[in-house]
């Protein structure tokens, strides 16, 4: 048999597997496994779902029923009919004064944090002095001082400032406890700014004021968006502060508004679930703006 003989008997084999679309099976190599589905991790998800989903749905239901219906009916029952008094109520006991005194907290001990942090931690990356890389150990100390154990020393600070009853009480002591976890994310994520950049802004003959504006915080943004968000959530959650500096109606905030529900005789359980709500809206919407720098500047803070 000669050659040509040969390839024309196996060409036909060859193309009816090109007609038919079938390929052959390719062998399975040796160790090789197939991949099975991970049920313990699909359990563990739908556990945690759960855990989170019935909270939330507590908080919205009962905050869109009467206290008759949630006595009645139970807690996690389906309500059976749904109403907005519940929010109008929030309102008359003063619930839009409470939010406009927590938004001030919030935004002055953000600004007064970053306007701290920023420069210190600008100074320990760059400066060759000891005593300035020295500081940041010192700043580190205040991660260990819980604010309970020097609230009497604060409250005494305060009342002889003339600052008790206002809400410089509550932002001053605020921005002092969340600079060491702030100096500690921004120095952390200005390391991470190539040196070549400073060099290169050096033989351009930029100053220092120069390199910190135009260099310094459009790289560490992803680190100032996570401190803001931190800061703002100690902020606005903040509640032994409030309590011990303040006493009247008009410098209360948010976590101190929420006893306006609490009587003699129990607890407005819809109302203060529907004023919850509302407390919870814009720290969900500051986390909203910030989510795509956050995961960012907590890697640069911690992964060190």
């Amino acid at each position: 048999m000669t050659v040509e003989s040969t390839a024309r008997t196996t060409e036909p084999a060859v193309g009816q597997g090109r007609v038919s679309g079938t390929e052959p099976r390719k062998p399975r190599r040796r160790g090789q496994r197939r991949e099975r589905p991970n049920i313990g991790a699909g359990i563990g998800a739908g556990l945690w779902f759960v855990i989170v989903a019935v909270p939330v749905y507590f908080l919205l239901a009962t905050s869109l029923r009467g206290q008759g219906d949630y006595l009645g009916e139970g807690p996690l029952s389906l309500p059976t009919g749904l109403t907005l008094d519940n929010y109008v109520r929030v309102f008359e006991v003063g619930f839009a004064n409470f939010l406009l005194n927590s938004l001030i907290v919030a935004t002055g001990a953000i600004c007064l944090v970053l306007a701290v942090a920023l420069p210190a931690a600008f100074a320990i990356v760059r400066s060759q002095n000891r005593f300035v890389r020295a500081t940041f150990s010192l700043f580190l100390l205040g991660l260990a001082v819980p604010a309970q154990a020097v609230i009497i020393p604060i409250y005494l600070i305060i009342t002889r400032l003339n600052l008790y009853d206002s809400l410089t009480a509550i932002i001053l002591p605020t921005a002092a406890f969340a600079l060491p976890i702030s100096i500690l994310v921004l120095t952390s994520s200005l390391r991470d700014v190539p040196r070549e950049l400073y060099e290169a802004m050096a033989i351009d003959g930029a100053k220092v004021s120069q390199t910190f504006l135009q260099l310094v915080l459009p790289l560490s943004r992803s680190g100032i968006v996570t401190v803001a968000i931190f800061v703002g959530l100690q902020a606005w959650n903040n509640f032994i502060f409030p309590l011990v500096l303040t006493q009247s109606q008009e410098t209360r905030v948010l976590p101190l508004g929420l006893w306006e529900f609490q009587t003699q005789y129990g607890t407005d359980v819809p109302g203060l679930m529907a004023a919850v709500v509302l407390s919870a809206l814009p720290i969900f919407a500051l986390y909203l703006f910030g989510r795509r720098h956050l995961l960012g500047g907590l890697a640069a803070g911690f992964g060190k």
